[in-house]
């Protein structure tokens, strides 16, 4: 199983404390390092100093980080125009040197769009439609050779003569100029079929094994579907983590997060180390290749430092004889 570290930093976090994860998360041997995409805090949390732009955030951290893949989990369709999230993402691709991944969905929290004057839509299935032109737009650039233009009308966006400049230094599964996208989500018809057209990894956040399997079987029902093969796409979930080496260091970082141990060993990935190991590799044989833990507390160094000492290595080979 691939880990990856996964933090909210909207719910308060300035770039150096950022940076000192995703550098953790390098040293950890963690394969990636993805942020959220929010500019509203959630619960009670203050969310000072305030929120930051995600591709502001990576620009800076593919710089600054070497040696790791970065990405978001997820970007809202509702935040860019696809146009500009082409080009924003292509230049961290170039910064980075083809480390760069884009998680992308419809965007749910509407609070965010009110407080920033962000358009929501008047529903679900508006928010669906935009994604998927987004998708369109953004591989549609993507796929347009140097010297042609990319065309496109939809209900949502409208590009004429665009150059589709610059170019991802990655390439797709078909050979041209692409970022790794992720989609996620649970919608049973909709978003497997789209996962189906564009998605090189489909991701399920926060659902038990039962739920996530059942929806990595839809999207492979989609992709067979769509005369694609299933096996192309990676499979993958995101849960909370909270680790340590006894039940006092459990105690102690789940109190820091305002959780209670055994809710966390209940809807996350939580317990001794001994004890997420287990977790994980029931995950991995169930078909999770991929697994980004979400990590709270960005203080808490250790934590980063702990997982990748002792929990990685031991899940690297499960789920794949």
């Amino acid at each position: 199983m691939d880990l990856r570290i996964f933090i909210e930093p909207q719910q308060g976090a300035a770039h150096a404390d950022v940076l000192a994860i995703a550098l953790a998360a390098r040293d950890g041997g963690f394969s990636a390092f993805f942020r959220s995409d929010h500019v509203l805090s959630m619960g009670s949390a203050s969310g000072l100093p305030g929120p930051s732009d995600a591709y502001v955030t990576l620009a800076a951290l593919a710089a600054q980080v070497p040696d790791i893949r970065l990405g978001t989990l997820v970007t809202s369709a509702t935040f860019r125009h696809p146009s500009m999230l082409a080009i924003a993402v292509a230049g961290i691709d170039d910064i980075s040197g083809g480390r760069v991944e884009l998680g992308l969905g419809s965007g749910w929290y509407e609070a965010e769009h009110t407080a920033y004057g962000l358009p929501f839509g008047a529903s679900f299935g508006e928010r669906f439609d935009r994604l998927t032109e987004q998708l369109e737009i953004l591989t549609g650039l993507w796929d347009t050779p140097q010297g042609s233009t990319f065309h496109y009308a939809g209900a949502h966006y409208t590009l004429t003569g665009a150059p589709g400049l610059p170019k991802p230094v990655q390439r797709g599964r078909t050979g041209t100029p692409r970022v790794p996208i992720i989609i996620g989500g649970h919608g049973p018809r909709r978003t497997p079929a789209l996962a189906a057209r564009f998605a090189d990894e489909f991701n399920v956040a926060f659902s038990d094994l039962a739920t996530t399997t059942a929806q990595f079987d839809r999207v492979r029902a989609a992709c067979e579907a769509a005369g694609r093969d299933p096996g192309s796409l990676v499979y993958s979930a995101a849960q909370v983590v909270c680790c340590g080496r006894d039940e006092d260091e459990v105690a102690r970082r789940a109190a820091a997060i305002g959780r209670d141990p055994a809710e966390l060993r209940a809807v996350g990935m939580a317990g001794t180390v001994s004890e997420v190991i287990d977790k994980l590799g029931v995950w991995a044989h169930a078909g999770v290749q991929r697994l980004y833990l979400q990590v709270r507390d960005l203080q808490d160094i250790e934590h980063v430092t702990l997982v990748g000492e002792q929990v990685r290595p031991a899940v690297a080979g499960a789920g794949t004889a």
